[in-house]
């Protein structure tokens, strides 16, 4: 069993940003099935579920604020997980052909969470919806895929697919049509769903808009993903020194001053190692540096 999981770990850590994506949604997935079946098992309910899904009601979301990451790696159903990561696959496969990895996990991020305050403020704005806003959730990685979807058929708008049936066409048709679709839906039983759709692919758009006038809107967000992962991956240390009395003294540690030539030969081997981190991103992308490689290039661009 050891095995399996230091295999899976594996290929995990070798994989891509969107195999990465991949697999978190499916473990998630197993995990939350599991543990359904285990409580249904000892007639137990599952007060779990409502703290990683996204509340409408806005007393509950302040309540409970991380639950806007949380919910875009939900998912209950079989299909509904089957056909998001068929899709996150696809047009993630054709995102990377013109955007790098750390880009798409950015914008996975941005999408879910666009698509999570469009459903909120729905859920408390139209009266058709708010009569409904104290008992809807929002589950599932749709918001984030439409995100990725839209912004790779806006920004290349010339894009060719072939689709079963209907041959060669645009990927921005497809797009398109998806957009009405859910556009007419926002009053069926998964109105919350659709809504976020919409808040996904606007925010796809948004970004393909901003993308082609100079500016990478992911750039925040990957920020603070490397914040969070450089906190939690590198844990200050501290040192306990025993207290003295003023007849006793601790001996001062013994350092000398480094020469001219140590000094150098010190920054030529930081930077050799720096040169050798950046050729390594821009050949394989941001996913496939070390956790330590991350930390040395984040404090070289801190210098």
């Amino acid at each position: 069993m050891g095995g399996i999981f230091t295999e899976i770990k594996r290929r995990f850590d070798a994989g891509s940003i969107l195999a990465k994506f991949i697999y978190i949604n499916t473990g998630v997935f197993i995990i939350i099935r599991l543990l359904i079946i285990i409580m249904h098992l000892f007639m137990k309910e599952t007060p779990f579920l409502e703290y990683i899904q996204m509340p409408s009601s806005w007393w509950l979301l302040i309540r409970r604020p991380w639950t806007i990451l949380t919910y875009m790696f939900i998912h209950f159903d079989l299909l509904h997980i089957l056909f998001n990561m068929l899709w996150l696959y696809w047009f993630g496969k054709i995102f990377l052909q013109f955007f790098n990895g750390r880009q798409l996990g950015g914008l996975y991020v941005w999408g879910g969470i666009a698509g999570g305050i469009l459903f909120i403020l729905s859920y408390n704005i139209f009266p058709f919806l708010k009569q409904y806003a104290d008992n809807s959730f929002l589950i599932g990685a749709s918001a984030s895929v439409m995100a990725i979807m839209f912004a790779v058929s806006f920004y290349r708008k010339d894009y060719m697919i072939n689709l079963f049936l209907l041959g060669r066409i645009k990927l921005i048709y497809l797009a398109i049509g998806v957009f009405l679709l859910d556009l007419i839906a926002i009053t069926s039983e998964n109105a919350g769903g659709h809504i976020a759709h919409i808040g996904g692919a606007l925010l796809g758009i948004c970004y393909a808009h901003q993308y082609k006038n100079g500016k990478d809107i992911t750039n925040f967000i990957n920020r603070m993903i490397d914040k969070f992962v450089n906190f939690i991956t590198h844990k200050p240390s501290f040192k306990v020194y025993r207290k003295t009395t003023g007849k006793q003294s601790r001996k001062p540690e013994n350092h000398r001053p480094e020469t001219d030539d140590e000094y150098r030969r010190r920054k030529n081997e930081e930077n050799r190692t720096i040169d050798e981190i950046l050729d390594k991103l821009k050949h394989s992308g941001y996913e496939s540096l070390s956790a330590e490689e991350k930390k040395k290039l984040f404090d070289a661009s801190k210098k």
